[in-house]
């Protein structure tokens, strides 16, 4: 099985992917960036508010599937500069509940919309 989940609470996709994939027992969000769902633009400012707005977008699309942040079982986030992972980390802990998920940081050269920070999630169906 596999279902494809789309909510206008979430920024609409800018390519050919779906928001998420729902499978029997996972779920796999595409990454998330810093959008307004209501108007579809980038929120302005730096990379914690960048990285609030992500993690607010997150929560909405696992909340389409009646799932939350603590479903979360791994996390691969993008950051356009490792500088910026102090921020980074202080707002994506203060969404995330323990135990937290496995998660991978990773710098990336440039990200779509040259936003600051791309997180994707995996979570688990309950």
């Amino acid at each position: 099985m596999k279902e494809r989940i789309q909510t206008s609470k979430a920024p609409n996709a800018i390519g050919p992917y779906s928001q998420a994939i729902v499978t029997d027992t996972l779920v796999f969000c595409s990454g998330q960036g810093p959008m307004d769902p209501g108007t579809n633009t980038l929120v302005e400012g730096g990379v914690a508010v960048q990285t609030e707005r992500t993690m607010l977008n997150i929560k909405a699309l696992l909340g389409e599937m009646g799932l939350d942040l603590g479903d979360v079982v791994k996390t691969t986030c993008y950051l356009a500069d490792m500088d910026d992972f102090k921020a980074f980390n202080e707002v994506y802990g203060s969404f995330m509940p323990e135990p937290y998920p496995a998660r991978t940081t990773i710098e990336a050269a440039r990200l779509p919309m040259d936003i600051r920070v791309e997180i994707e999630v995996i979570a688990q169906k309950r």
